[in-house]
This record gives C-alpha cells, structure tokens and sequence, in this order.
C-alpha cells in the first residue's frame, strides 16, 4: 500500500480555508448555468503556486524567470511559473479540455482566442491579508479583482456583450492562496502577531477570503473553486525540494549559477522548499477535480 506524505505547515492554511469555505463554493456552484457542463475558460486569482509570470514586471523578489525554473517546460523556458514545469493551473485548464497553458495577464501580449478562454492574475507574494501583498510586493487580490473587471470589458469588446456574458457565467475559477498570509506575514514577520494570536488570525483570513469570494461572485464568477493541497501519495522524495538542498532554495536561492537540481523532478513532491513540482501539480489537481468536480461543473 501506498504510504501518504504529511503537508508541510506552510500548506496547512490553504487546506483549512478548503473545508472552512467549501460549503460556501458549493453553494455559489449550484446557481450556474445548468445548461451546459462545458467549461468556456479558466480563470486563475492567488499566489505563486498558481502565478504563471506576472510578476515578470513587478519590482520584487518574488520572481523566478531564470533557470532552472522551467527546465522541463516546453523548450526548457523560464516562463515565471515557480515551478519546474507547469503549474496547477495549466494542469486544471489542461484537464478540463480548454488548453495547454494560462497565460499571465500583465506584460503578456494576449490575442483574442487567448482571451476567450481564460487568463490569470495570480501573484507570488499574495495573500488574503492585504499586508502581505504590500510586504512581497504582489498584486493584491483586491487588484487582481480591479483586472479582472479590465478584462471582462476586453472580452466584450473581442466577444459581444452576450458572449462574453456567457462565457463569464460558465467559466471555471480557481484561487489558491493563503500560504504567505501564514509562512512569512505571521510566523516569519512580526507585525501581525503583535495584534493577533494565530486563531483570530486565521479567523481574519477566513474573513478576507469570504469577502473575496463574495465580490468575486458579484462580477459573475459562479464555478469557484478554493484550491489547497490534499496529501498526495509520495513518490521517491517528499521531505524536501528538488532544487538545491531542497530545505531553504526558493526564488532568487534556487537558480543555475549556486544551486544544482535533482535528476528526476517528477521524483519529488515539492521542486524548491515551497513550490510542487509539475507532477505533484497533476496528482492535486486530478484528486480535486475526482472529488469536487462534479458539483462544480455540473
């Protein structure tokens, strides 16, 4: 039988919003569009775990389109995914049958089909507490919200107002966030903890993402899916990261000059000390689609 890897704490919060808000998302999936199960686009909000290279122009740290992040994209690129391939949200959109790739919305030249069928804000350094975002110098998810609505107006004008009415209604959204709320804002920061022990500060993230989700489904959004991370079976490594040591690599520490890399990242659950590899991203996000799918897209 197959042993189960433990999630680390720094992943801990997504899983508890998961089960705190997905009563909620059911609620808010059974009022879609029951006329079709087809998934126009994906649109992603959150963090790095799912940021496929927004911050490429952003001032920040948070940033990692250098190698060998990317060595195992198509053509070996460093896109900004904090990943070593893929991220989930290229797997979601990929598995629900809409495309290969969701693009960064800033500093991306997007056509129109690119549009059409969905697109992420997502930001490394985001969370649901707005401090965060100030402090790793991300977009907010109060501007990823402020872009999303730039975007339905983009997507009138390529689709028709009826279309892109449509397509907004019946398209798949995805926010994974809440990781840096907890590792860096509250345990590795000290501002937060002078007011808040973690209960109530927890308490005030499950606040910030409700209120979220609620704007989120005011500017129409129905199929909403809070993302965290399930154990997943192990594969041969899943105490530390691929890149490096695998103990304290991320971001600027895991790069091709200081830091080599394991020789199989699909080996590894985690491709630096805080990002899945590609192929943890595939299980997580075949276990969520398996047990939520349905009452999301039906």
């Amino acid at each position: 039988m197959e042993d189960e890897c433990s999630v680390p704490p720094s992943l801990a919060l997504p899983m508890l919003l998961l089960l705190l808000l997905l009563d909620g998302v059911r609620a808010l999936s059974t009022t879609a569009n029951k006329t079709t199960s087809k998934v126009p686009a994906v649109v992603v909000f959150g963090d790095s775990i799912v940021d496929p290279g927004n911050n490429n122009v952003l001032p920040t740290f948070a940033r990692c389109n250098f190698p060998p992040y990317g060595k195992d994209f198509p053509g070996g690129k460093a896109t900004g995914r904090f990943s070593n391939g893929r991220n989930p949200s290229d797997i979601l959109a990929s598995q629900l049958g809409v495309k290969e790739y969701v693009p960064a919305y800033l500093g991306t030249h997007l056509d129109a089909q690119e549009l059409l069928t969905g697109i992420s804000f997502a930001s490394g350094g985001c969370g649901y507490d707005p401090l965060t975002s100030q402090l790793l110098i991300a977009v907010s998810l109060r501007h990823q919200l402020n872009l999303f609505k730039e975007y339905k107006e983009k997507l009138k004008r390529v689709a028709g107002e009826g279309r892109a009415a449509d397509i907004i209604a019946n398209s798949f959204y995805a926010v994974v966030t809440g990781t840096n709320d907890i590792a860096t804002t509250y345990f590795l920061l000290p501002f937060r903890r002078e007011e808040f022990d973690i209960p109530s500060y927890i308490a005030f993230l499950v606040r910030s993402a409700s209120s979220f989700l609620q704007e989120l489904y005011h500017s129409g959004a129905r199929r909403i899916a809070i993302m965290g991370a399930p154990p997943i079976g192990c594969f041969k490594e899943s105490t530390r990261g691929c890149c490096g040591t695998g103990y304290y690599e991320v971001i600027i520490t895991c790069n091709s000059i200081t830091a080599t890399t394991c020789a199989n990242a699909s080996e590894y659950v985690f491709w630096d000390s805080f990002h899945p590899t590609e192929r943890a991203a595939e299980i997580l996000i075949t276990q969520i689609l398996q047990r939520y799918g349905p009452s999301l897209l039906d």
